[in-house]
């Protein structure tokens, strides 16, 4: 994707540690979203529906945020959803650490205003809870 970025003209302009960073945030908000989808997998009767589920769970996610679309002209309940969605503190703090023009700075709830505190929470948020829970139902899964 990022080279993809880098053909159509899209450049970082921040250093090489924050743009690493800002990989890095990525890179960790994907492993711990897939300890979910992996509790998701387990608990499926089957693929094909283990599909589906999820993506009536991480297509929301993605299409209410800010990854897409400035949420301050957002109605005001999906603008409060958006400004608190973890994949919109993601995007929020890759734009940060990239150093391009972030537009949710402007906007007062707390993960917009600190969008790799609020990024590196949700991750460790979502890994404290999906890790063991998906090691429990693999484990139960397997044995029983």
């Amino acid at each position: 994707m990022a080279l993809t970025g880098l053909v159509i003209g899209w450049r970082p302009d921040a250093s090489i540690p924050s743009v690493l960073a800002g990989f890095g945030l990525f890179l960790l908000f994907a492993y711990a979203l897939s300890w979910a989808c992996g509790c998701l997998g387990i608990v499926s009767k089957g693929p094909e529906s283990a599909q589906g589920v999820g993506l009536v769970i991480l297509f929301p996610l993605a299409i209410v945020s800010n990854g897409l679309v400035p949420t301050q002209r957002m109605p005001a309940v999906l603008r409060v959803i958006a400004d608190w969605n973890p994949v919109s503190a993601v995007t929020a703090a890759a734009r940060h650490l990239f150093g391009n023009p972030n537009p949710s700075a402007t906007i007062h709830a707390w993960p917009m205003q600190h969008p790799v505190a609020a990024s590196l929470l949700w991750s460790v948020a979502l890994l404290v809870i999906f890790a063991p829970l998906a090691t429990l139902l693999y484990r139960r899964r397997t044995t029983g």
